[in-house]
């Protein structure tokens, strides 16, 4: 389903024993719609879920305590058979980077997200995860999706 400039909808697992969410996926972009097919369809992930942690942080523009909800949280398998665990932000280049900022309007994007990062990094440090943060060209390749 397409609502506005950015794909949005409902996403329909072929493999639903892997997704351990709450209720039907929600995708708000085709980065993130491409994300979740690579979940569903790789044999290395075992569970994965959207939208489903909250992590308290402080917003470095107002002070106040506010909940940071990354877009996924899965469980892997490596090469060598070792499980992980881990949440994973999708987001573009230009909120992630301050070098990267192309207006005002991202580089307070990007001081928001790294005070959500840091704060999801210390919960993922406490709960013996990993975080990661992928960007287009983490997703993309040549305008199509990284296999």
């Amino acid at each position: 389903m397409q609502r506005g400039k950015y794909a949005q909808g409902l996403f329909t697992p072929k493999n639903p024993e892997k997704y351990i969410g709450k209720g039907t996926p929600k995708y708000r972009s085709s980065w993130e719609m491409a994300m979740m097919t690579f979940f569903d369809n790789n044999d290395h992930i075992l569970h994965w879920a959207s939208e489903s942690i909250s992590v308290p942080y402080r917003h470095p523009f107002t002070g106040k305590i506010s909940n940071y909800i990354p877009d996924f949280f899965c469980v892997y398998v490596d090469n060598k058979n070792k499980q992980h665990a881990e949440i994973i932000e999708v987001k573009p280049r230009s909120q992630t980077i301050m070098t990267e900022a192309r207006n005002k309007g991202d580089q307070q994007q990007v001081i928001i997200n790294t005070a959500k990062w840091q704060a999801c990094q210390a919960y993922c440090k406490r709960n013996g995860f990993t975080f990661r943060i992928v960007n287009e060209q983490d997703i993309f390749a040549n305008g199509r999706p990284n296999r």
